[in-house]
């Protein structure tokens, strides 16, 4: 397992950073049919269960979400969402995927470039992603060199993503 970790942007509280990641999360419309909830001690709010539910803890900045979604690509992007909360150090992504799927580079390439549509800060259709053996080729070009070091990162941050190949090129 790789296990990255990070200075946060922004120094806060655990207690901000579960509200903040437990905010991102009710208000991303696939996970919209889970329960979400802080943890147990937090008595955070929580959503209709309907879909799977995801509890999430901090500690010191490292954001733990423990529960259950209905697929690999919702466990992937409630990881994802929590990384980009500004004082996130660490995700442990323990989510299970109910019933439990088969992994393949085929459903890492989706995951990928799901996240990669969220960010608003990257033009999604100027790249293309390809996996084999869970080593992740971007690919395309992009107006910023900015741009393509965060489809990177947002590359790293899918769970299962062994290593990234950051091929994108700076131009029109």
């Amino acid at each position: 397992m790789d296990r990255l970790k990070v200075a946060p942007a922004e120094t806060m509280g655990d207690a901000e950073v579960r509200d903040r990641v437990f905010r991102v999360l009710t208000e991303e419309p696939a996970l919209e049919r889970c329960s979400i909830r802080g943890s147990a001690e937090a008595g955070s709010e929580a959503v209709p269960d309907a879909g799977g539910r995801i509890i999430v803890e901090v500690s010191d900045g490292v954001v733990t979400l423990n529960g259950e979604v209905p697929s690999l690509s919702h466990k992937r992007l409630a990881g994802v969402l929590a990384w980009w909360v500004p004082g996130v150090r660490d995700v442990i992504n323990g989510l299970e995927e109910v019933p439990p799927e088969e992994d393949s580079d085929d459903e890492l390439i989706d995951a990928v470039r799901l996240v990669l549509e969220k960010d608003p800060f990257v033009n999604a259709d100027r790249i293309r992603v390809d996996s084999k053996d869970w080593i992740v080729t971007l690919e395309g070009f992009v107006p910023r060199e900015s741009m393509g070091q965060m489809a990177e990162r947002d590359a790293w941050y899918v769970l299962g993503v062994k290593s990234v190949v950051n091929k994108i090129a700076v131009g029109a």
